[in-house]
């Protein structure tokens, strides 16, 4: 498993920009949008699994996973 599937991935409809914008709380504010949610929502995985990789590079901690655990 990632450590990118640790953390919970939101893309949502803004009225405000009128286009999907994609987030991943936790770990990285709105950092993409689109007129296609799927599209979105791929970009949105690649920058989570880029930040990661970044702050691992970096040394830093990374922040508590924010997806749902398994029972």
């Amino acid at each position: 498993m990632k450590d990118s599937s640790r953390y919970l991935k939101i893309v949502e409809w803004s009225d405000e920009d009128q286009c999907f914008v994609g987030h991943c709380p936790g770990l990285i504010g709105p950092c993409c949008h689109g007129d296609d949610e799927v599209l979105v929502y791929g970009e949105l995985c690649q920058i989570v699994d880029e930040w990661i990789e970044t702050m691992k590079h970096d040394g830093k901690p990374l922040p508590p996973p924010t997806a749902w655990k398994a029972a």
